[in-house]
């Protein structure tokens, strides 16, 4: 929050630039590196605050040491004030929350010297309890020269319930998340009368998290508040804050479902910052159908981080598991103890599960020198103030441009450059960074996709809203487009009851128990350790047979369990702590079938289609991989049953003639078709926040729906989480990227870095590397040109 303005911490702080010359010394080093990005440093520009911000909060700001605020914080104010919902998209350790800190506390401060007694509300909304932990000290700390005039309080699920009486009657700034407003306050909310009465700002704090399904759970809520809202007679501004994210406005109107304005000029100062892109190199070890294989990010990332803190670089390295970041960690401490027996108690690993206290340890001992090296998952993304750190290490890229900027900015302060070193997987999308850097510098940041008339989403919302109060037709336009049809066929199923001129709920149980918000549906499965019975989480139904399944490494806290049953009738997986040198990867096969093509654009005599598909999976086996090195130990064979999923698809077909055309044979259109299939999933996070997990595909040689050689990709939640309808809008885009990645790749005949997938419950056979070239080649000749990135809005 403090705006970048405190005092510089201890270390030894290099030029970006000698560090990582220092990093490419050595056997091969310098050829580990495919690009150099230099930013230069950026001049912070002022402003003065509005001059309806109290003057006492102004003050309070001063003694927090900050004399005035950056450009982008004053505008953003003045929205607020203005009564004008906003959305300030500015880069990490720009001050965002200053910017709605200082509207919300004066406000507060107006409405605590009314004579109504209660005063004016605030609602603070984070995604981690962590965050909403922190931000309460933050404000603690900000609003003490004010008094008991700011009466801050959590409300989360470990707060007592004689605590969460005194919240509701006198806090006047309630900082939550949104599984919180979904599950307690709006079922409850006659308790909440006098707070929502007087609600006058709702803070969505980090809100580019809110994407895919939870995105669409969380616009849902969002509506269910402004309606019960409504009822008391309030109308609540808006002040969401996110990182750099395209058409930021866009995703924030969506979410809430309110017109927002953007702010995106970040006037906060910056220093130099020096971006590289780093392969490791292949190794002498080979994988499926003798693919090379390349040296883990993991391992590489551990030697850098090892060589970095040698140096006295101050060092986070974000790692995609939380076993990878304790596998970082552990080797990184070995290495160091060979070079000096001090530096190991310098590196540490933060996982999610530490302590409010721990993770404030962890901070003091970053920001005083005294720790040297952290390998964090993105859970530090979220809840840890780490800006000002000297170099940052990114162990496989993040999934999103979003992310990668969020985590690189953890580095550098004003003044002082850094450094980002991103270390690529061996798979087809961080291959074909790492060879296109101006798919990362070059592009804009992605949008965020979320979709909150999927039905899925809607129907239980639905179901609660009606719960807290009857809906009726003027409620309609608040839901979207489906909710009239919906409403029939919950009235159908007996769920909802016509009454009048109002749809009531009519069970005993909570609607509100109807979703988890963060889950895609059924009841979750319990993970039970089965020497002691105790209840280590939960996992989605949807992801259990590839998570839990029979032989599955599960890791809870930086401990490893085996599972050794998994009990689908009674939801519950037992498992055993075991510390097995491998992890593993479920395999699955695939059918699908179209329900409804819901939009088909010509590319010549192919087709590019979306719509709705039935996918039939069924996960056959999974795989054994040596921690370090990723080396397949093994396959087993698993028998569980097959699961059905309505959702949407993105698929395209080719003719006999196109083919002919690509000159791709009979014998190797199956090896083609599922060559592009696996590169183009792995591709489509470029396009679509999402992960490769979050989507899945099927190629079939003659699908029986379309009568053609024919590859789908569909989104992995029920009713679709706007990820397929992104590809379909940007598929020329996605499927150049996809042709360039297989082509660009240096194997001969396919491997993990193109075309073979970890998941593939198939054995990654047949793949046709060159034919899926020729295939992809023929395909875009005669994509239209205005159908990608964004024209074709008839989806």
């Amino acid at each position: 929050m403090a705006n970048d303005q405190l005092p510089p911490e201890a270390g030894i702080h290099p030029a970006p630039r000698t560090v990582l010359d220092r990093l490419s010394t050595g056997a091969d080093r310098a050829a580990r590196i495919t690009h150099t990005e230099h930013l230069p440093p950026r001049a912070g520009r002022h402003a003065p605050w509005p001059e309806k911000i109290r003057p006492e909060v102004v003050d309070a700001i001063r003694q927090a040491g900050i004399e005035r605020p950056w450009a982008h914080q004053a505008r953003a104010a003045e929205h607020a004030l203005r009564g004008e919902s906003v959305v300030v998209a500015t880069g990490t350790a720009s001050g965002k929350s200053l910017a709605y800190l200082a509207p919300v506390l004066s406000t507060l401060l107006d409405g605590a010297e009314a004579p109504n007694g209660r005063g004016t509300t605030a609602l603070y909304l984070a995604p981690t309890k962590a965050l909403a932990a922190d931000q309460r000290r933050a404000v603690r700390a900000l609003a003490e020269p004010l008094g008991r005039s700011i009466r801050p309080a959590v409300y989360d699920g470990d707060t007592p319930v004689e605590e969460r009486e005194w919240v509701r009657q006198y806090a006047n700034l309630a900082l939550t998340n949104p599984d919180m407003l979904h599950r307690s306050v709006l079922p409850a909310h006659p308790k909440w009368s006098s707070f929502l009465r007087a609600l006058r700002y709702v803070v969505i704090d980090e809100c580019h998290t809110y994407r895919g399904v939870f995105g669409s759970h969380v616009a849902q809520v969002l509506r269910r508040l402004r309606r019960v809202c409504a009822r008391y007679g309030s109308d609540p501004v808006f002040l969401l804050a996110s990182a750099t994210a395209s058409d930021p406005a866009t995703a924030a109107t969506r979410l809430t479902g309110v017109p927002v304005a953007e702010i995106t000029e970040d006037a906060s100062p910056r220093g130099e910052l020096v971006f590289a892109l780093w392969e490791p190199p292949l190794t002498e070890l080979h994988g499926e159908k003798d693919a090379p294989v390349r040296r883990t990010a993991t391992a590489e990332t551990a030697d850098l981080l090892t060589d970095l803190v040698v140096q006295g670089v101050r060092t986070v390295a974000f790692v995609r598991s939380r076993r990878g970041a304790e596998l970082v960690s552990l080797i990184a401490q070995e290495r160091l103890a060979a070079v000096d027996r001090s530096l190991p108690s310098r590196v540490a690993a933060y996982r999610g599960g530490y302590l409010p206290e721990e993770r404030r340890a962890i901070e003091a001992a970053l920001h005083s020198g005294e720790l040297l090296g952290l390998s964090a998952t993105t859970a530090l993304e979220l809840g840890v103030d780490v800006a000002g750190l000297d170099a940052v290490l990114l162990s496989g890229y993040p999934g999103t441009r979003a992310s990668l900027w969020q985590q690189a900015g953890r580095a550098g302060r004003t003044g002082r450059g850094a450094l980002a070193v991103l270390v690529a997987r061996d798979d087809p999308l961080d291959t074909y960074l790492v060879h296109h850097p101006e798919a990362l510098f070059r592009q804009p940041v992605e949008s965020t996709v979320l979709d909150p008339d999927n039905p899925y989403v809607l129907a239980p919302h639905l179901c609660a809203a009606a719960a807290e109060l009857p809906l009726t037709d003027a409620d309609l336009s608040l839901f979207g487009p489906e909710t009239p049809g919906l409403l029939t066929q919950l009235e159908g199923r007996k769920l909802l009851r016509r009454r009048a001129a109002a749809w009531h709920w009519t069970r005993r149980e909570r609607a509100a128990d109807l979703t988890d918000i963060r889950g895609a549906g059924g009841k979750p499965v319990q993970i039970v350790e089965e020497g002691t019975g105790r209840l280590l989480g939960t996992v989605d139904a949807a992801a259990s047979h590839t998570t839990v399944h029979e032989g599955a490494v599960h890791l809870h806290q930086g401990r490893t369990y085996l599972v050794r049953h998994l009990d689908l009738e009674d939801s519950v997986a037992l498992v055993e702590q075991a510390d097995p040198p491998y992890s593993t990867t479920a395999r699955d096969t695939t059918a699908v079938s179209i329900l409804e093509t819901t939009a088909e654009i010509p590319w010549g005599d192919a087709r590019l289609c979306f719509g709705s598909v039935e996918v039939t999976n069924q996960v056959v086996s999974f795989l054994r991989r040596r921690l370090i090195t990723g080396e397949v130990l093994g396959e087993s064979k698993l028998d569980l049953p097959p699961r059905t999923l309505r959702t949407r698809a993105v698929w395209w077909t080719v003719t006999e003639d196109q083919l002919d055309d690509a000159r791709v044979i009979p014998e190797a259109l199956g090896g083609a078709l599922h060559a592009a299939e696996h590169a183009s999933i792995g591709m489509l996070p470029l396009f679509a926040t999402c992960d490769r997990w979050d989507i899945g595909g099927v190629s079939v040689p003659l699908h029986p729906d379309t009568l053609l050689p024919t590859v789908f990709v569909y989104d992995g939640h029920p009713g679709g989480a706007g990820f397929a309808e992104r590809a379909f809008r940007t598929a020329a885009a996605w499927l150049t990227a996809t042709r360039e990645a297989i082509a660009a790749c240096e194997c001969a005949s396919g491997c993990p870095s193109c075309v073979q997938s970890p998941k593939c419950g198939n054995g990654n056979d047949p793949l046709d590397k060159r034919a899926a070239v020729r295939l992809l080649t023929r395909l875009l000749k005669d994509a239209p040109h205005d159908a990608s990135p964004e024209s074709t809005g008839d989806a």
